[in-house]
């Protein structure tokens, strides 16, 4: 019989021993059971995006899926290698149970910020995108300019949005502010509803705003709340709390994202063009989209099936150019619905510019040619823009801003780009090194900008009631490429 000693020391070596042993066994067989999150994502060949259905983040457009968080997500896919599968939550409060009931590495990307009250059961990334949250009023309310003001308003936002968290901070200093939350609506509604006078305050971001303030004449902007937010991405909490996998390579995808201009690309995208309507432009509009454009759509949709066009795209034209005024005329001596000039109109076979379907057939037939005549280096969508600065400023001009481009060590591809050294066209420091000379350069800037406007507009309000979302069907989308 071993010596008690001998026993005493041969357990105090064995015990720690066998310890030892399991640990490097339930390593391993944690390592062969459940790699890490990123291995997980490559292994399955696709990477799973639980998102929300609204104009900010993912919808459907006509005949693809759109929007900033689909666009973003879709190139980190692409970048690792796999798929992209999307699925939608309904609320915000669905989006973080469902991340953490989940059993696959799910990535959320749906316009969210990180704060202390978000469960701690969450990883978020690195910012991707600054916006500010702002207070809304109805403008035929007296404007408030502080939260002290917002106390006895009706008071509605989103249910577990930053937007609550921030008004519950807000009535620590004012308690007499109340609000209430709904998990039924979105931001779309929010805005809808001050508009209607159904609220009287609500709390959106700026990129809402901002995407939605044309559709709703009587909002306005009351102040924003400082600082501005960061939007970010989220994954659960892996179970071995040292697996970053996952989160670094979106944070290394998101700075690159930055880097090489994807980011910028988005925004302007998304929100570039969205600012230029004020409150009489919108209500013009509304009118003549009424009064006018039944006489005139079915030329539009004739003349854009024959050469290939968007027939909304080609309206938005029109009505940049003259209101769908079949006898407007400039100055210069354009003249028509599509403002065509003289030696335009002869070269496309218009006789009569005053006549509305040859107009809208010549302005189609041109666009057309802009489209054709563009170098092939320009993708879609940016193609729309820049055909459309074509047809404002000329080829020529166009071609000399891309040049322009070039040299200053930018895209020329990029409409974002060219769109920022087109202005140049109209200095003579710039335009005496171009080929064809001095043009108004700003002029085809916001004459895009315009059209995209008046485009997004008429996508939504002129597209049959079945394809409705269960939100109104208010959205935003985007010319996608043939």
């Amino acid at each position: 019989m071993p010596a008690p000693h001998f026993t005493h020391r041969f357990l105090s070596w064995l015990f720690p021993l066998l310890l030892a042993l399991s640990a490097c066994q339930d390593e391993h067989t944690s390592k062969s059971v459940a790699p890490d999150g990123l291995e997980q994502v490559r292994a399955s060949g696709e990477l799973v995006v639980l998102t929300r259905n609204t104009p900010s983040t993912y919808f459907q457009d006509r005949s693809d899926a759109s929007g900033f968080e689909y666009d973003l997500a879709e190139a980190f896919a692409r970048q690792l290698g796999v798929t992209l599968h999307i699925e939608t939550a309904d609320t915000i409060e669905q989006l973080f149970r469902r991340t953490l009931a989940d059993k696959r590495p799910l990535l959320v990307a749906a316009g969210l910020t990180s704060h202390p009250a978000r469960t701690p059961a969450l990883l978020f990334s690195d910012s991707y995108l600054q916006v500010t949250p702002q207070v809304i009023y109805h403008t035929s309310a007296k404007r408030p300019q502080q939260a002290a003001e917002l106390a006895g308003k009706r008071i509605l936002v989103l249910k577990d949005s930053v937007h609550a968290v921030l008004l519950e901070e807000l009535k620590k200093e004012h308690p007499d502010l109340e609000f209430a939350v709904s998990d039924t609506v979105e931001s779309v509604d929010l805005l809808r509803m001050v508009d209607e006078g159904q609220i009287d305050i609500t709390l959106v971001n700026s990129n809402e705003l901002a995407m939605h303030q044309v559709y709703f004449p009587h909002i306005q902007l009351a102040f924003s709340l400082e600082p501005a937010i960061g939007l970010q991405w989220a994954i659960r909490q892996p179970g071995n709390h040292a697996d970053t996998s996952l989160l670094d390579a979106i944070n290394d995808f998101l700075q690159q994202s930055r880097d090489q201009g994807l980011i910028d690309r988005l925004v302007e995208r998304y929100y570039g063009h969205l600012d230029v309507m004020g409150y009489v432009g919108a209500n013009a509009f509304a009118k003549h989209l009424q009064q006018r454009m039944p006489k005139y759509e079915a030329l539009f949709r004739k003349n854009a099936e024959k050469f290939g066009l968007d027939w909304q795209f080609l309206a938005a034209v029109g009505y940049q150019e003259s209101h769908w005024d079949p006898q407007a005329r400039s100055k210069t001596g354009v003249r028509g619905l599509m403002m065509l000039t003289q030696r335009t109109a002869e070269e496309l076979g218009v006789k009569d510019r005053l006549d509305p379907e040859q107009s809208i057939h010549g302005g189609a037939k041109y666009l057309a040619q802009m489209l054709e005549r563009l170098p092939d280096s320009i993708q879609y969508p940016e193609r729309y823009w820049f055909a459309l600065a074509a047809y404002n400023i000329g080829l020529g001009h166009l071609e000399d801003a891309r040049r322009l481009t070039s040299q200053a060590g930018l895209d020329p591809d990029s409409w974002v780009d060219v769109r920022s050294i087109l202005p140049r066209l109209a200095q003579k420091q710039w335009y005496s090194q171009t080929r064809y000379g001095f043009a108004r350069g700003g002029e085809p800037v916001h004459f895009v900008n315009n059209i995209r406007r008046y485009y997004d507009i008429l996508s939504w309000s002129t597209r049959p009631a079945s394809e409705d979302t269960i939100l109104g069907g208010l959205h935003t989308p985007a010319i996608k490429g043939q």
